[in-house]
């Protein structure tokens, strides 16, 4: 996957891009982050996607876990089929979230987004190029193919949130180890959903 010169390198850099789309008073629409974050973004996209998915007065609104779930499936699809940028349904894309909840959600995962950037950073880098990618991306889709069903299930969208968060720092900070943390947490996502809806 080529790498924009603009594209984020860390939890933090991507945090001040999300909040740079804020700028503007009143709604803030998916469209404006993500040109925000780089239309050619896709490990930031999935990364930011987890990111409001736990975080607080954002991820807790219904319906949200489903169209971000949507919104991983559409963008990482395309990176299957290798498109160079990145394109949503206006249906996707028109949807926004209030300009203070999105701004206390930043504030808030500023503190965990320090602690991350510390211990990222390349490490088993062919995990997360090449071949390796792309398993990362089919994983990523499965989990956010599962949203829906998580949100009659609670808590379990927090660890789908997780587990994208992981795979989209992966990503970002080229770290395999992290993609090893993200698999794991995937796994124990849906054993979580499938002991939830079954039991």
């Amino acid at each position: 996957m080529e790498r924009n010169r603009n594209d984020a390198t860390s939890m933090q850099q991507l945090l001040e891009q999300i909040r740079d789309s804020a700028a503007s008073s009143g709604q803030v629409s998916v469209a404006s982050i993500l040109h925000s974050v780089g239309e050619r973004s896709f490990g930031p996209v999935v990364l930011l996607a987890g990111l409001i998915t736990i975080a607080p007065l954002i991820g807790d609104i219904p319906g949200v876990p489903t169209i971000l779930g949507t919104l991983v499936v559409l963008t990482l699809g395309q990176l299957l089929f290798r498109r160079h940028s990145i394109w949503l349904p206006a249906w996707v894309s028109q949807r926004s979230v209030p300009q203070e909840k999105l701004l206390k959600g930043v504030d808030w995962l500023q503190k965990p987004a320090r602690f991350l950037d510390r211990w990222t950073g390349p490490r088993l880098v062919f995990l997360v190029d090449g071949p390796g990618l792309y398993v990362m991306a089919i994983i990523c889709m499965l989990v956010a193919m599962a949203m829906p069903a998580m949100e009659v299930v609670p808590f379990s969208a927090n660890g789908a949130g997780a587990a994208l968060i992981t795979f989209g720092l992966a990503i970002v900070a080229r770290d395999g180890l992290l993609a090893i943390v993200a698999t794991s947490l995937t796994l124990l996502t849906g054993w979580l959903v499938l002991t939830g809806l079954t039991g």
